[in-house]
């Protein structure tokens, strides 16, 4: 009787318990993340003549959010798990607008490298605290999987991360590139209101020890190390730092060795064998968003620099690339299995690296609009389709970490890109720089797309649409 009333508690009276109120809330701040990564892909050029930086140096502005999300989005996830979804989710929002108001005054590239920090981690809370948030109904409720609802915040991650570009843009054009940083603080607060006044209340919840020993700090600092130093090699290939190879390696097996012999690991390697399935989820997530993200950054710092166009152009030239990729992620929620999305994704790369190849500074904006567009499909469908697979793969009990490792996994793609992009462009984004860039992820995708269609840890497809065997 306890179970049929805490179900019945939990959802709403009109009988949805995914219903507009419940979802806005956990869309809205999910939008957060990718809003920031994109908006700064067309203030980079501006912020780097303001403080005389080359590319290598304002990649650290991509970088620094990215690595800093890749540790903070599993220990925001297992925060949730451990402490309350609707709690890390409020002080997160609180981090977003301190680091915005920080941004607004920010006076050298160091003090916004360390905005972005900051934004890293406060941006992290929402998705990991939104996947606990609905697993936790759907199991109180008996509800299928909510297939819907999780595409409606794939679809505005999605949406904001592609549209994100044009914001920047046209915020950089008229305020200046400030701006993008100030536009955190209504957004985040709109979305602390509604978070407050719709979503429930957490239950209390019986902690075993310590946070910081349930956190396991320990693991949290070699993970965030091991990437930093990693990162320091990859950040600059034109003259590596070849000693950051075996810290990298080194920090890495403390890190094992540290994760096999607690019960309870940050970075549970134990589970991550035990479903491989999801193992290798993750891996196809980091190659797919490393091509992903490699336009993003790539394609408007070369249509700003090498094509001579304003912020605001160069983010509208990516509006065809948004409009697709929300209606992918639509269209995506409504398959029957993930290997043909996944599929389709990579064979989208192929043909949109071979139109890339094809561009020059000299071609017309409607023309490098209509080339990029062809990404929003491998957008769209990627993050759906990962996002669904990481659902339905992961243990329960530890959904919040495990879907803050797929945003660890992505962001580990855009720390790649960031590298990639240094070395095929060098100094200056151009058009040689641009051919290389397409060569490399067309082949890149020509890959994954025979490795996804060999791959038979992917789910069997069912009769019905929303249900994946």
């Amino acid at each position: 009787m306890k179970q049929v009333a805490d179900a019945s508690s939990s959802a709403p009276a009109h009988g949805k318990p995914f219903g507009p109120r419940f979802v806005l809330p956990l869309a809205l701040g999910s939008c957060l993340n990718p809003i920031n990564s994109t908006m700064i892909a067309t203030a980079l050029v501006p912020i780097s003549r303001e403080f005389h930086a080359g590319v290598a140096q304002t990649g650290w502005l991509i970088a620094g959010l990215y690595l800093t999300s890749a540790v903070a989005q599993p220990t925001m996830g297992r925060l949730a798990d451990l402490i309350g979804a609707r709690r890390v989710y409020i002080g997160a929002l609180l981090l977003v607008m301190l680091a915005a108001f920080a941004g607004r005054i920010a006076p050298s590239l160091g003090w916004l490298i360390g905005v972005r920090v900051l934004l890293g981690i406060g941006t992290s809370g929402a998705y990991p605290s939104a996947m606990r948030l609905f697993r936790e109904r759907a199991d109180r409720t008996g509800s299928a999987p909510p297939r819907a609802a999780m595409g409606i915040l794939s679809m505005t991650g999605i949406a904001t991360s592609a549209v994100g570009p044009v914001l920047g843009g046209v915020l950089t054009e008229a305020f200046g590139w400030h701006a993008i940083f100030t536009v955190n603080i209504p957004l985040a607060l709109f979305t602390l209101v509604t978070v407050l006044a719709w979503v429930p209340a957490d239950e209390r919840r019986q902690r075993r020890g310590s946070l910081w020993a349930e956190v396991d700090a320990i693991g949290v600092l070699l993970f965030a190390g091991s990437l930093l130093v990693l990162m320091l090699f990859l950040m600059d290939l034109h003259h590596p730092r070849w000693w950051a190879i075996p810290c990298s390696l080194v920090l890495a097996g403390l890190l094992a060795a540290h994760s096999l012999r607690r019960p309870d690991p940050f970075l549970d390697l134990r589970m991550l064998a035990r479903h491989v399935p999801l193992s290798v989820t993750y891996l196809r997530a980091a190659v797919g968003f490393t091509l992903v993200y490699c336009v993003f950054y790539g394609f408007a710092q070369w249509v700003e620099h090498a094509g001579g166009y304003s912020a605001a152009a160069a983010g509208l030239a990516t509006l065809p690339m948004s409009i697709l990729a929300g209606a992918t992620s639509i269209a995506g929620t409504r398959t029957r299995g993930l290997r043909a999305p996944f599929l389709g994704a990579f064979i989208a790369t192929v043909a949109g690296c071979a139109a890339l190849y094809w561009l020059h500074s000299t071609s017309p904006l409607w023309l490098m609009a209509a080339a990029v567009a062809l990404f929003g499909i491998t957008q769209g469908l990627m993050s759906i389709s990962t996002q669904a697979a990481v659902y339905m793969q992961a243990p329960a009990e530890q959904i919040g970490a495990a879907s803050g490792l797929q945003r660890t996994a992505s962001y580990i793609g855009a720390i790649a890109a960031t590298s990639m992009l240094g070395f095929v462009y060098g100094d200056h984004p151009s058009d040689p720089g641009l051919h290389r860039l397409a060569m490399i992820m067309g082949v890149t995708a020509a890959l994954m797309a025979i490795a996804t269609l060999l791959d038979r840890t992917l789910p069997r497809v069912t009769s019905s649409p929303t249900h994946l065997s």
